[in-house]
C-alpha cells in the first residue's frame, strides 16, 4: 500500500469511526463531560493540556499536534455507569450498564514546524432508563444524550519552545426523554415535554491552544474551548429553557508538567479545568428560576460552573513499556435543592482514580490500556411542590477501561 492509499485509509477509518459513537451513548465523568479523551490521558485521570498523550490528546490541546506528525490513533473505551435513585425509601436502579465509547483520529506533517489532523469522539453524554418511574407517571422514566465532536486540528511551531493551537469544531448531538409527564404542568409546551423520540441537533465552535516548553524540565500548557452554538432540540422545547435550547458550555484549562532533571524518565503533570455549565439556561437555570420548562427563565438542571483538579505521573519504565497513574476531583454540579430535576442526570461522581500504560510493539505501533474508576457519590433532597414532600437521593459510579493503537509513518 503506497503512503497516499494509506492516508486515505486512515481517514476513512476514522469518519467511521465517528458515525460508530453516534450509536453509543458518551460517558459522563465531569459533570457531563468525558474525563479525558485519549487513553493517555484517561490513564491519568483525563491530564493532557501540558503532558503528551498522543494524537487524540489534541482535543485538550490543539497545540500539541507539533508532537505528532504523521501518525493515527484509534481508541475503544467500555464505560460501565451505576446509577439509581432512593424516593421515600424506595431505590429504584437504572437500566443500561454498558457502553461502548469509540474514537480516533489523524495528524498529519505539512512541513517541519505546522501539522493538521482530524478527530472524532465523544465529548460527553449523560443516559438514564429507570423501569419504574418513581415521580408516578409511565414507564421507563429517563434521558439519552450523545455528543459527536469533530475537531480539524492545525498546530504549529512558533519557536523551539512555542507551539501554537487552532481546531475548528462541528457538533451532532443526539437527545431524548421519556416518563415526564407528571411534570406537564410546569411546561411552557407539554407536547414538546417527552416522549418524542430522538431529536438530533448540530452546532459548532472553536478551540485554541498553546505549548511552551520553558525549559529542559518544565512545560506548560493553555487551552480555551468556545461555547459550541447548537440548534435547538425542538422536539424538546417544552423542556428545555429558551425552547430547547442546549448549548455546549465553554472550558478552560491551564496546566504544567515537570520532568526532574535526575529522573529524565518521569515527568509529573497537574492542570486544572473550569466548565462553564451555569452559561447555558437548559443546565444552569435553577427548579425556582421562576419560569415554566422551555421559557426563556424556565427552569432547569441547576448546574454550576465546575472546578476540576488533575494530577498525574507518567514513568518509563522500560524501552517498550511506559507506565500512568493519575487522580482527580471536581467540584459539586449543583446542590440539594435541585435534587429532584438531577435524579435524571446524576452526575455525582467527584473523585476519579486511574492506571494506564503503553506498550511499544515497534518503532511504528505502541498498544495503550487505561482503567479509571469514579467513587460512588450521591445528591439528596426534598421533592418540592407540586410533589408530595418525601427525601430523594441520587448516586453514580463508574468503571472505565480503555483500549487504543497508534500507528506510525
Amino acid at each position: 500500500m503506497n503512503k497516499h492509499s494509506a492516508r486515505r485509509l486512515t481517514i476513512g477509518a476514522t469518519f467511521a469511526t465517528g458515525l460508530a459513537v453516534l450509536a453509543a451513548p458518551a460517558s459522563a465523568t465531569t459533570g457531563y463531560f468525558a474525563n479525558g479523551t485519549s487513553v493517555q490521558s484517561k490513564g491519568m485521570a483525563g491530564a493532557g493540556v501540558a503532558i503528551g498523550t498522543g494524537v487524540m490528546g489534541m482535543a485538550s490541546n490543539p497545540a500539541m499536534g507539533t508532537r505528532y506528525g504523521n501518525q493515527a490513533d484509534a481508541c475503544l473505551s467500555f464505560f460501565m455507569p451505576s446509577r439509581s435513585t432512593t424516593l421515600g425509601g424506595f431505590n429504584v436502579q437504572s437500566n443500561n450498564e454498558f457502553f461502548p465509547v469509540p474514537c480516533g483520529g489523524a495528524n498529519f506533517q505539512m512541513n517541519d514546524r505546522s501539522t493538521l489532523g482530524v478527530l472524532m469522539y465523544g465529548n460527553g453524554g449523560m443516559n438514564t432508563e429507570y423501569p419504574i418511574n418513581f415521580f408516578g407517571g409511565p414507564a421507563p422514566l429517563g434521558v439519552n444524550l450523545e455528543q459527536l465532536f469533530i475537531q480539524v486540528n492545525y498546530a504549529y511551531e512558533v519557536s523551539d519552545q512555542v507551539s501554537l493551537g487552532f481546531a475548528p469544531i462541528i457538533a451532532a448531538q443526539r437527545f431524548s426523554a421519556t416518563g415526564l409527564q407528571p411534570f406537564a404542568l410546569m411546561s411552557s409546551n407539554a407536547a414538546l415535554l417527552t416522549n418524542n423520540g430522538d431529536d438530533w441537533s448540530y452546532g459548532y465552535g472553536f478551540q485554541i491552544g498553546a505549548l511552551i516548553e520553558a525549559s529542559e524540565t518544565l512545560t506548560f500548557g493553555i487551552s480555551y474551548r468556545s461555547r459550541i452554538n447548537m440548534q435547538p432540540f425542538g422536539s424538546y422545547a417544552g423542556l428545555f429553557a429558551e425552547a430547547g435550547d442546549f448549548d455546549i458550555p465553554p472550558t478552560a484549562t491551564i496546566g504544567l508538567a515537570y520532568t526532574p532533571a535526575s529522573r529524565s524518565d518521569l515527568t509529573i503533570t497537574a492542570e486544572y479545568q473550569r466548565i462553564f455549565y451555569s452559561q447555558v439556561a437548559a443546565i444552569g437555570n435553577t427548579m425556582a428560576a421562576g419560569g415554566p420548562l422551555g421559557a426563556p427563565n424556565g427552569a432547569g438542571f441547576g448546574w454550576t460552573d465546575m472546578d476540576v483538579f488533575r494530577v498525574g505521573a507518567e514513568w518509563q519504565a522500560s524501552p517498550k513499556w511506559t507506565m500512568r497513574a493519575g487522580l482527580s476531583y471536581n467540584t459539586m454540579f449543583t446542590d440539594p435543592s435541585q435534587a429532584t430535576f438531577n435524579a435524571l442526570a446524576p452526575a455525582t461522581p467527584q473523585w476519579h482514580a486511574s492506571i494506564g500504560g503503553t506498550m511499544h510493539i515497534n518503532d511504528r505501533r505502541e498498544l495503550h490500556v487505561a482503567y479509571t474508576h469514579a467513587f460512588d457519590n450521591a445528591l439528596a433532597g426534598v421533592l418540592p411542590p407540586p410533589f408530595p414532600p418525601a427525601p430523594i437521593s441520587s448516586q453514580m459510579s463508574q468503571h472505565e477501561f480503555s483500549f487504543g493503537m497508534t500507528w506510525k509513518w
